[in-house]
């Protein structure tokens, strides 16, 4: 794929910074005030339906939330949603793809010459 251009290094840097932030600022308020955060949490299970299978208790994902797993998490996909997103004259996202046969690969992949 080649070197980033710099523009893209510099977006990737400001995600990087707002993750950091983030995840900071969310450990510090899980701290000091656990069952705020904990209903701002459950709130937004409810928006994306994790509160609704019963054997999936929010004991069980809500200590996950600004983890260093997360951390990683959130960072891996912004940075993913970045590149995949096409610029006019810019070029095309190599996003993943999967042959008929199930093999994985990406559409560059079929870039000829």
């Amino acid at each position: 794929m080649g070197l980033l251009r710099p523009g893209l290094w510099l977006k990737k840097l400001w995600i990087l910074l707002l993750v950091v932030v983030e995840v900071a600022m969310g450990k510090v308020l899980m701290t000091l005030f656990p069952e705020r955060a904990m209903q701002n949490i459950l709130a937004m299970g409810q928006k994306t339906g994790m509160t609704r299978n019963p054997q999936f208790s929010p004991d069980n994902w809500v200590p996950t939330f600004f983890s260093i797993q997360y951390f990683w998490f959130v960072l891996k996909v912004r940075w993913q949603r970045l590149e995949d997103k096409a610029e006019l004259g810019g070029l095309a996202p190599n996003c993943p793809v999967i042959r008929l046969s199930g093999q994985k690969c990406n559409i560059w992949d079929f870039i000829q010459g």
